[in-house]
C-alpha cells in the first residue's frame, strides 16, 4: 500500500554517513561514544540522579562497553543517535544527549540527556540540547522533536524551556519510575520555531 506524501528524510539518510561530532557553545562538543567512555559511563550511572530519571544502572564496565555498541548500532539502523557531551579540547565526561524513537519518514524524534554530577548549574544540558536539535532541524531535515520529563524533575522542565521546547501539556501516569508511575510533562519544538537563545 503506498503512500501519498514523501517521507521527511529519505531511509538510508542517517546511516549512509559516519555520525557527525556537533560543536557546542561554550568549547563543548557532542561526539560518537567510545568504548574507550566505558570507565566514565559507568562511573555517571552510579549517581542517583541519573538512576532515579533514567531508571537504569550500569555495574560495570563491560556492560557499558555494550550499551555503547549498542549506541552505534542504532546509528547504523536509523533508530537513535547518542553522543558524549565532552569538552571540545577534551577532558571527563559531562554528559550525553540523544535523540531517540527516530522516525525519518516523520521527521520526528525524542530527546534525552542527563549530565554528571559536576556538570550540573553551569548551562552544559541547555547549550548540548540546543545544539543536537540545531543539527536534527538544519542538517538532516527533521520537523518535530520531543522532549518528555517526569512533572517531578524541575530542573530538566528548566533545560527544556531553556532550550526553546514548548510545553504541550501532560501525560497522565505515562512512565514507570522506581517510586512508581509519573505523570509526564510534554515538550517539543518544530523545525519552523525559532531558536533559543542560549
Amino acid at each position: 500500500m503506498p503512500y501519498l506524501v514523501p517521507p521527511c528524510i529519505p531511509p538510508g539518510s542517517l546511516a549512509a554517513l559516519d555520525q557527525p561530532s556537533v560543536p557546542v557553545k561554550g568549547g563543548l562538543l557532542l561526539r560518537p561514544w567510545r568504548q574507550t567512555d566505558a570507565a566514565a559511563l559507568a562511573a555517571a550511572f552510579t549517581d542517583p540522579g541519573i538512576q532515579r530519571w533514567h531508571v537504569r544502572r550500569i555495574d560495570s564496565e563491560e556492560e557499558a562497553r555494550g550499551w555503547i555498541t549498542r549506541c552505534q548500532e542504532r546509528w547504523q539502523a536509523e533508530t537513535g543517535v547518542q553522543w558524549a557531551v565532552v569538552p571540545g579540547d577534551g577532558g571527563d565526561l559531562l554528559g550525553r544527549a540523544s535523540l531517540r524513537s527516530v522516525h525519518l519518514a516523520e521527521g520526528r524524534a525524542e530527546c534525552a540527556y542527563w549530565t554528571v554530577p559536576a556538570a550540573r548549574g553551569s548551562g552544559v544540558a541547555v547549550r548540548a540540547v540546543s545544539a543536537m536539535t540545531h543539527w536534527a532541524f538544519e542538517e538532516m531535515g527533521f520537523h518535530r522533536l520531543e522532549l518528555a520529563h517526569s512533572v517531578a524533575n524541575h530542573a530538566s522542565c528548566r533545560v527544556a524551556a531553556k532550550a526553546g521546547f514548548a510545553r504541550e501539556g501532560t501525560r497522565r501516569s505515562a512512565h514507570l519510575h522506581i517510586d512508581g508511575w509519573h505523570d509526564m510533562h510534554l515538550h517539543a519544538r518544530i523545525r519552523e520555531d525559532r531558536p533559543a537563545a542560549v
